[in-house]
């Protein structure tokens, strides 16, 4: 009897075991990321676990300050994130993220050169970062609404459409939403007023932006990165400073629902900014192989292009693009052509100084006071 019960007990020691090591074995084949909302095909990462057996736990966030805190908190849990390279700028300082071995990522030589040129001025050398998708931060306005309230001259192409208090006044009632991201909201109401987006002057943001932003605040109905996409494709507000992908999506929307919302997008022709989002691999990630696996599978061509496809951004794969819908990539609102690309401008780092009157200034404009 007690031989038997010893052999039963090894018998259920050797199945925990077992189990516990196919756990593990579990455990070793998931990955964390970390990505913005809205910013990547319905089926990319259930074909990347078919193909590879690697589960994805996937987060999502709507700004980059929050990811932004929680890097800077450490011990993320994130193996992968997605930083627009503005701010990776400022994190690498930090030391948050490790290098990228280059060796593990055959699928590299597909990258568009002189997008790494520009991602370089952020991140000397590629070192720490792949790009991912590109876009501007532009007008998304309902169409119909628009012009019933401004005419049929209205200034859909113009700055004047959102930043002039008498226009966004007479937009109010049908709804006005401007991006909770403080660094471009600035950058776009200083270039609108004629000086350098990336101004390093704490005056031009805690007066001269700020002052305008405060003759607008009355008119603005909220602040949100991500809300503005299915109110403007629902018809609940006419008007928005959002991406360019962001609001090619609520058009989408809008279009799939029948719902008889005409929604249109503009890069208006005093220029706008152009945001490059990278992925980047925090120094504290755990599950590394699998990273590298997930960046390789996603710089794959009909990958990246599936995915430019349904969140009607563009990608940083040059080789991708003959496989992108031709709607998408005809459109230049997506991809800007040359004359619209040679007014487009990006977000340097600032000093602590200006982040701190940009913060103060911003946090004045948002309360209204």
């Amino acid at each position: 009897m007690f031989t038997q019960r010893k052999t039963w007990l090894s018998g259920v020691v050797a199945g925990l075991m077992m189990a516990a090591s196919v756990t593990a074995s579990a455990e070793e084949k998931t990955l964390h990321v970390y990505n913005w909302s809205d910013y990547i095909a319905p089926d990319t990462l259930s074909n990347f676990q078919k193909e590879t057996g690697i589960k994805v736990v996937y987060d999502v966030f709507d700004s980059n300050e929050v990811l932004e805190g929680k890097l800077m908190a450490g011990s993320t849990g994130f193996d992968l994130v997605v930083p627009s390279a503005s701010f990776l700028e400022r994190q690498l300082a930090a030391g948050v993220f490790q290098p990228l071995d280059k060796s593990k990522l055959p699928n590299y030589k597909n990258l568009d050169p002189e997008l790494m040129k520009l991602i370089a001025q952020h991140d000397p050398d590629n070192k720490y970062a792949i790009p991912y998708l590109w876009a501007t931060t532009g007008i998304g306005f309902n169409i119909d609404k628009v012009k019933a309230a401004l005419g049929a001259d209205a200034p859909i192409d113009n700055w004047d459409l959102v930043l002039k208090p008498e226009n966004l006044e007479k937009l109010k009632s049908c709804g006005v939403a401007f991006l909770d991201a403080p660094e471009e909201i600035f950058a776009t109401v200083l270039n609108y007023q004629g000086k350098d987006p990336n101004s390093t002057k704490a005056d031009d943001y805690s007066k001269g932006a700020t002052d305008l932003l405060l003759k607008l605040r009355p008119s603005i109905r909220y602040f949100h990165s991500s809300q503005y996409i299915n109110d403007l494709a629902n018809g609940d507000i006419c008007v928005a400073i959002g991406w360019a992908g962001d609001v090619k999506q609520a058009a989408n929307r809008a279009k799939e629902a029948n719902n008889g919302v005409n929604i249109g997008y503009s890069i208006p022709k005093q220029g706008a900014l152009a945001f490059f989002d990278v992925l980047a691999m925090p120094t504290d990630a755990k599950n590394k192989e699998e990273a590298y696996q997930f960046l390789n599978y996603l710089m794959k061509l009909e990958v990246i292009a599936n995915i430019s496809n349904y969140v009607f951004y563009a990608n940083g794969n040059k080789a991708s693009v003959p496989l992108v819908d031709e709607a998408v990539r005809n459109d230049p609102g997506i991809f800007p052509p040359d004359d619209v690309r040679a007014k487009l401008f990006t977000l340097k780092v600032q000093s602590p100084q200006i982040d701190r009157a940009r913060t103060r200034a911003w946090t004045k404009v948002k309360s209204g006071k």
